[in-house]
Parts: structure tokens; sequence; C-alpha cells
């Protein structure tokens, strides 16, 4: 419907039937309705606010990005409704266009971009504001898994020669404390003969202990394919928990376990998932004051099993929460920052995912889940642009 009709009609309004009249408004709900009808259909949010940033329409789609309702979001200002949007800032500048990203923790956390655009209004010359909002975070996450992988790959390259030329020197080390016990069965007194060879077996166990260090380091972060076979998670879990009870008795933890007595058989490298249970655990640990407890949970659900380490330490804050992932990124004075990025890795490598949760000050809780079944392949839902 032209707007020109609808100004003609104001202008000879008194000499219009009241039928016409009635028609017209009919015809006008129909169009009205129609343009919602085609809003609330688009995968895009759009937002329509004055120049102070009150909102007069927003889409089904902005609704559901900002968490908001359109009826308590309309007449409401934008600024108050979607926090950390300074929008007298934005607007300030009198430009054209705005661009910005933004990323959003409620309803959940996610990357969007927003475009505004200033509409000059024809009825009254004021200016009013459409804003189109586009959700960002899967191309976003992407960009980071390929950013991710490279710096993985460089970082597993710088690994390798690292570990290769210390294990150099470690073979060496090892073949000339053999020569050198040779020789002190020869040429010394049977009087100091035990005591120098303590100290020498001593530093071959050392030099040993140095070798297997770098071994299971270079397995930590090589990517090498997971071996499955038919496992026992919780049995796993168990070990793994066993294996970390001396540590964290002496850092004065309680750990309990909560396992699922009914899990099935899952196909898992037992020994990679170990790794992931043991960096899970020490990150926990580190976060938790003495006193502190840690649940270990297994559940099952239709499509997977999930495993849980809830810890009762000091959480993350959710600045720090976007970050976890980064290579090298660590809150902790002697990290390294690639714990969690093995953990997701092993975890993906397996067909599983990784999700954390936490309440700064009141602890965090880190959920890997596992599918039950093995996945030859699998066909992909229709996306949404389709």
């Amino acid at each position: 419907m032209k707007s020109g009709f609808v100004d003609k009609l104001i202008e000879r309004v008194d000499r219009v039937e009241p039928v016409e009249v009635q028609a017209f408004l009919n015809r006008l709900a129909e169009e009205s309705g129609f343009f919602k009808s085609v809003f609330d259909a688009l995968q895009e949010g759009v937002v329509v606010a004055d120049a102070e940033g009150t909102i007069h329409y927003i889409n089904r789609a902005a609704c559901r990005l900002f968490g908001l309702q359109a009826n308590d979001a309309t007449g409401a200002h934008l600024g108050d409704k979607v926090r950390g949007l300074d929008w007298t800032a934005l607007v300030a500048g009198g430009a054209d266009v705005v661009s910005r990203d933004l990323e959003i923790f409620y309803p959940e956390n996610r990357y969007l971009n927003f475009y505004i655009k200033p509409i000059e209004r024809k009825s009254d010359a004021q200016t009013a504001y459409v804003m189109l909002v586009r959700d960002t975070t899967e191309h976003r996450r992407n960009e980071e898994e390929m950013i991710e992988s490279e710096r993985f790959g460089a970082l597993t390259m710088l690994a390798a020669g690292v570990a290769h030329e210390i294990g150099n020197p470690l073979n060496s080390l090892n073949i000339h404390l053999q020569l050198l016990e040779r020789k002190l069965k020869k040429a010394v007194p049977d009087l100091f003969e035990a005591e120098l060879r303590e100290f020498t077996e001593i530093a071959t166990g050392e030099v040993e202990r140095l070798d297997l260090i770098i071994d299971q380091f270079l397995k930590a972060i090589r990517p090498s394919p997971p071996q499955l076979h038919p496992t026992d998670i919780n049995a796993v879990i168990r070990e793994a928990m066993h294996f970390l009870d001396p540590e964290l008795k002496d850092r004065s933890l309680e750990i309990t376990l909560e396992l699922h007595s009914a899990l099935p058989p899952l196909h898992l490298d037992a020994d990679q998932i170990k790794q992931a249970f043991y960096n899970i655990v020490k990150n926990a640990a580190a976060a938790t004051p003495p006193g502190g407890a840690i649940t270990v949970r297994s559940d099952l659900a239709d499509e997977h099993v999930a495993i849980s380490f809830t810890d009762t330490g000091e959480g993350i804050s959710a600045a720090d929460m976007s970050n976890l992932f980064q290579p090298y990124f660590t809150t902790k004075k002697s990290g390294t920052g690639l714990g969690l990025l093995i953990v997701r890795r092993i975890a993906r490598e397996h067909g599983g995912e990784i999700e954390f949760s936490s309440d700064e000050g009141h602890g965090t809780t880190v959920t890997m889940f596992l599918p039950r079944f093995t996945r030859g392949m699998r066909l992909l839902p229709l996306s949404d642009e389709q």
C-alpha cells in the first residue's frame, strides 16, 4: 500500500463513507500483519528504535538472540534490555552506518554482528534507526578452530623438535652411565662399589624418567587417532581417580564418585580419555582451596554419556570463559595453557565435546560428552538458510 494513498485518504476523510474507512482499516491491518509475519520469518534480528533508543519494533529473531519478550521490549530503552550496549555512544557520531561486533552471555554465550542505519521519517522529520542483528557464532568458532588447529600444528612441530634435541643428550648420558658402571666394577675397590653403584643407578633412573616425561608429553599433544575398544567408562574414571588420589589427599581435597550403575560400553581409547581426566581434575584441584571437594558424576542420555567434574573452587570469570581454549592462556602461576586444548582435542576425536559452566567464587563444572554409538556417517540437518 503506497504512503501517498494514505495521505490522500486523510485529506478527504470527511468525504469518505464509513464503509470505505472500515474497508481501508481492515486492509491496513492485514498488510501490517503480513509485514510483521515477513519480519518474524527472518533469521536475522530486526529492531527499530528512535534517536533516544526507545524500541518501537522488534522481531522474533532479535527477541531470541537477546533473550527478550516482544511485549516487554516494545517501548523500553534498548540499552536497558541489552546490557553492555551504549546506544547514545553508538549514534552520537551521526555516521550513516554503524557496524559492530558484540559478545553476549545471556541467554547463552554467542557472538553477534549488528548493523545500524538511520532512516528519516517523512511524517515528522524525526530520525529512526533500523538495527539488523546477525548471529556470527558459528562462523567465528569455525575461524577459531582453524586458527587453533594451525597453532596446535606449530606447537606439535616445536615440541617434537625440542624433544628430539633433549632426547639425544639423554640417550648419550644413559650410554655413558652404563660405561661408567662397567669401569667402576673393574677399577673401584669393593668398599666404594655399592655406594657408587647406587649413585649411577639413581642417575640412570632420572634419565629414564626424563625420557618417559618427554614421551608422554609428545603423546599428549601429538594428534594421533584414538585406538577405540569397547570400554567401561566407569572403570576408566575409577582408575584415573585412584591414580590421582594421593595428590588430592596431599592437597586436603575430598573426591566423591557418583557413577551411573548401568552405563553401556563405549568405544574409547582408555589411555587418551584418562589423560583428559587427569588434566580436568588437576585444573579443578589447582582452583580449589584445601578442604574443598571434587565430585565426579557419570550419567546416561539417549545419544551420549556425560561425565562431569564439579569443584568447589574459585570459579571462572565471564571474561576468562571466552579464553579457556586459547593456547597458552592460563590463570595458574605455573600453568602452560595447553591442558584444556588437549582435553577438547581428545573429546572431539572421540566424537564428543566438552562444556563449561561456572559460578565465579563458588566453583566450576566441566562436562565431557561422549557418544554412545560409533558413527561412521550421519545425515546433517537442514541449515536455517535452506
